[in-house]
């Protein structure tokens, strides 16, 4: 086992880019990087996924992740790594996915939803653990779970969370936040994702000057 741990972020933002197709890749990921986001994952169950990352890979600067969600095979995990992508985002804990992103040095984010799934995605390595859906859990449901929880094992709220909610989970000392449909869907024009993209990293550091 292998666990890579997540790096140091200005801010805990990952932009989720389902839907995306090649064609659109690489001015959509332009203007996140440069409205502040420094973590973008592509689905797999998005048009030529891989052929987007590596696209994502050479515009990215040194510090910017690059990586792929929904994952769920080891198969996967390799042709990321072939492409370049160093984050693994999964739904699922599969300890056996994870141990191999790990041995190519990824950053993993596994999707949990119990406490059970949340420390055997510990176990098994994972760098930060993915809450999904976090709208269901809420700030209060995730916070009571991270109770049991290694405190060096970031967390992150995802689905159903917008820039609105950014508040409410930073009261539970949640930073960590994975941003899909309120930021990008499929065929959304670049200048609409940098648009949003702003105002997502606006409203993320707007926490610290109200204190959270």
């Amino acid at each position: 086992m292998t666990r890579i741990p997540f790096p140091p972020m200005k801010r805990g933002l990952v932009a989720i880019l389902r839907g995306i197709k090649p064609t659109e890749t690489e001015a959509i990921v332009d203007g996140l990087i440069e409205a502040g986001f420094t973590a973008i994952e592509i689905p797999l169950n998005s048009p030529d996924p891989f052929r987007s990352i590596e696209l994502a890979v050479k515009r990215a600067p040194e510090g910017v992740l690059i990586g792929a969600g929904t994952v769920l095979t080891v198969e996967d995990v390799d042709r990321l790594n072939d492409v370049g992508g160093r984050l693994m985002v999964s739904p699922n804990v599969e300890a056996q996915v994870i141990d191999r992103a790990g041995s190519h040095g990824m950053v993993t984010m596994p999707g949990v939803f119990t406490p059970t799934e949340a420390l055997a995605a510990c176990a098994a390595g994972a760098s930060a653990l993915k809450f999904f859906p976090a709208s269901v859990l809420g700030p209060s449901g995730i916070n009571a779970i991270s109770a049991v929880l290694p405190k060096d094992v970031p967390v992150g709220a995802v689905g159903g969370v917008s820039n609105a909610d950014f508040a409410a989970y930073a009261k539970v000392g949640i930073r960590t936040f994975g941003l899909g449909s309120s930021l990008y869907k499929a065929g959304m024009a670049a200048g609409e994702v940098n648009r949003r993209g702003i105002e997502a990293i606006a409203a993320f550091d707007a926490l610290a000057e109200a204190g959270l």
